[in-house]
């Protein structure tokens, strides 16, 4: 059974998962940078490059268990397959955008929109979605429905289900957080790929393709449990995000 205490957790996720982009959107809007259309490519990159094409790329790829690559057992293999899968799409996704979508946008401004409207929509679909269909689950725990639902489930998203639904009420809260610095993150990529299309340098969509590699790897490592404290994982995000907005405010000057 689920307790009100997770439900809070659940709705704190969804908040933070939806006021963080709404409100940036609000001041890009009120300091004179926000640009919808950078907006709307980025949010469209995102779904196609990272949603669409990485995920038929995972269906051939990853073995159902999901953590694991078909006919290979080694962890490493897939840590290492995981990172670079989506620092290639989502990184590619950012180049073609700005290179062929966005030839008379590639200011400042268009640069922070185009990573808000990419981080922003990551935050949506993983942040909010996840926490409303958790709800909706415990829903159906609370009211026994759910082993209905669950027979017609492959048992290994049965057992995921479960452990998502039993984990403590702070880990949503966290999952909202985490939301936020991987915003700062898609801004920072964001940026560093368009000065390279701007000076006509493929070389810095290869680090953007690295770093984000790198900071994959993190997660990656957690989900096959060769790190099991999340907190460490979360550590490293903060300052990551730290980083990154440290790069945004530094990287304004190369554009004036």
């Amino acid at each position: 059974m689920k307790g009100e205490i997770d439900l809070v957790g659940m709705f704190v996720q969804l908040f933070l998962s939806l006021i963080v982009p709404f409100a940036l959107i609000i001041y890009g809007r009120k300091k004179g940078w926000l640009s919808w259309k950078a907006f709307g490519v980025g949010l469209l990159v995102f779904v196609l490059f990272s949603q669409v094409l990485e995920k038929v790329m995972h269906m051939l790829v990853i073995d159902p268990s999901g953590t694991s690559l078909k006919g290979i057992s080694s962890v490493w293999a897939f840590v290492a397959y995981g990172a670079l899968a989506a620092g290639v799409f989502e990184e590619i996704g950012r180049y073609v955008g700005f290179r062929f979508m966005l030839k008379n946008n590639r200011a400042y401004g268009d640069g922070l929109s185009f990573g808000l409207g990419h981080g922003g929509m990551e935050a949506v679909l993983i942040g909010a979605f996840s926490a409303v269909n958790m709800m909706v689950i415990s829903h159906l725990v609370q009211t026994g429905q759910f082993e209905q639902i669950a027979s017609s489930l492959p048992a290994t998203q049965v057992e995921m289900l479960k452990t998502m639904l039993n984990q403590p009420d702070w880990m949503y809260v966290l999952g909202g957080i985490e939301r936020t610095f991987a915003i700062a993150i898609h801004v920072a990529l964001s940026l560093l790929v368009l000065y390279g299309v701007r000076k006509g340098q493929f070389r810095y969509v290869v680090y953007a393709i690295l770093i984000h590699a790198l900071i994959d790897v993190v997660p990656a490592l957690y989900q096959v449990k060769v790190i099991s404290n999340v907190w460490i994982v979360e550590t490293i995000l903060a300052f990551i995000a730290i980083a990154s907005l440290v790069f945004i405010r530094r990287i304004a000057e190369k554009f004036h």
